[in-house]
C-alpha cells in the first residue's frame, strides 16, 4: 500500500515535487533508522569527472586545527590573479552535523568562486556521533583562526573574510560569529546562513506544518540533533550549540539568511534574522517559495537553486568592495 503524500507537498514546485518523489522511492527506511553510517553510504555525493562550473584552479590543502590535520578544499576565483588580495569565504557543509561532505557542496562552492570573485575555502570539520559538540564548531573556529593568520600567505584580505554554511554549516557560521565576539577577536566581514539550524526547541510552527517535508522530517531533525549534542542535552542552555539561545546578538556581523518555505527549521531561521535586526545587526533576509531543507546546493536541479546561489553572489559582491 503507497503511503499518502504529505499535505506539505502541495506546496513544492514542480521542479522540488519531482526531487521530492525521487527521494522517497530510493531511500528504504528514514534517516533515523538508518544509522549513520548507512545513511552516509546513501547519501553521499560522489564526485564529479566533469563539474557544471570549471575553474582555473581548485586546490586541497591541510588546516592544523587542535583535533590534527582537517582537510580544506580551496576554489580559486576566477578574477584575474595580481597583487590586490583577495576576499575570501570560509564555508561549511550541511548534513545535520552527522552526515555531508566535500563534494556535497563541491558545485555550490564553484558557482559562488566563479561569480562573486571571492575565494571560498570548504572545510571537512569532523561528525558525530563519532566526534560530538563541540568537535565541529572547534574545527571550524580554529580553520578560521589558521585563514586569518595565513591570509597574507594565501593572498587573501584578512579584513575581508566571511563565514558561511547551509543547514548544520549555517548553526556553525553563526557559533562562530557569537564566539569571536564574546571572546573579543576580530569578526568576520559577514554570515551567510543558508537554512541554519539555530535552535533546540523544535517548537516553532513550521516543526509541526512541515513535519513530513522531504529529505529532513522533523523526527529525523531531532535524531541528527541528538547525535551531535547527545540525548541529556538540556534546550535553552547554550548559545554555541543553538545561537538563538544568545541573550544578545548586537554587535554582530551583517547576515544573509536564505530560508526554503517547506522547511522544519525555516521558522528558527527567520526568527534569528528577526533577533539579529531587532539587536541593530544589518540583516538580509529571503524565504525561498516552493522548495525544501537542502536546495541550495543542487546546482542544475532546483530552479531556486540559481536564484539562491545568486542571492549569495550579489551579497558577497556588495561587501567585498
Amino acid at each position: 500500500m503507497t503511503a499518502p503524500v504529505p499535505r506539505c507537498w502541495d506546496r513544492l514546485d514542480s521542479d522540488a515535487l519531482q526531487v521530492a518523489q525521487l527521494i522517497a522511492g530510493s531511500m528504504p527506511v528514514p534517516v533515523r533508522e538508518l544509522g549513520a553510517a548507512r545513511a552516509r553510504e546513501l547519501l553521499a555525493t560522489p564526485p564529479s569527472d566533469r563539474p557544471l562550473t570549471p575553474l582555473r584552479r581548485v586546490e586541497e590543502l591541510v588546516v592544523p586545527t587542535r583535533a590534527g590535520g582537517l582537510r580544506v578544499r580551496r576554489y580559486h576565483a576566477r578574477e584575474p590573479a595580481g597583487a590586490i588580495p583577495r576576499p575570501a569565504l570560509l564555508y561549511l557543509h550541511g548534513g545535520g552535523f552527522v552526515l555531508g561532505t566535500l563534494d556535497g557542496v563541491d558545485e555550490a562552492c564553484r558557482a559562488l568562486a566563479t561569480r562573486s570573485g571571492w575565494d571560498v575555502l570548504s572545510l571537512e570539520y569532523r561528525l558525530a556521533p563519532e566526534h560530538p559538540y563541540p568537535a565541529a564548531l572547534e574545527d571550524a573556529l580554529d580553520a578560521l583562526a589558521w585563514l586569518r593568520r595565513s591570509a597574507g600567505d594565501l593572498g587573501i584580505d584578512a579584513g575581508r573574510i566571511a563565514v558561511g554554511g547551509d543547514s548544520a554549516g549555517g548553526n556553525l557560521a553563526a557559533a562562530i560569529c557569537l564566539h569571536r565576539r564574546n571572546h573579543g577577536r576580530p569578526l568576520p566581514v559577514a554570515q551567510v546562513l543558508v537554512y541554519p539550524a539555530v535552535d533546540d526547541q523544535f517548537s516553532t510552527p513550521s516543526w509541526r506544518e512541515f513535519a513530513d517535508a522531504p529529505l529532513l522530517t522533523a523526527a529525523d531533525a531531532r535524531w541528527l540533533w541528538e547525535q551531535y549534542v547527545g540525548t541529556g542535552h538540556q534546550p535553552g542552555s547554550d548559545e554555541y550549540a543553538a545561537p538563538l539561545n544568545a541573550r544578545s546578538l548586537r554587535g554582530l556581523p551583517p547576515a544573509l539568511i536564505l530560508t526554503a518555505e517547506v522547511d522544519p527549521v525555516r521558522d528558527d531561521a527567520e526568527a534569528y534574522a528577526d533577533r539579529l535586526r531587532h539587536d541593530g545587526v544589518p540583516v538580509t533576509s529571503v524565504r525561498h517559495l516552493g522548495v525544501f531543507h537542502g536546495f541550495f546546493t543542487e546546482i542544475g536541479t532546483f530552479a531556486k537553486t540559481e536564484a539562491a546561489i545568486t542571492d549569495v553572489v550579489r551579497y558577497l559582491r556588495a561587501i567585498g568592495r
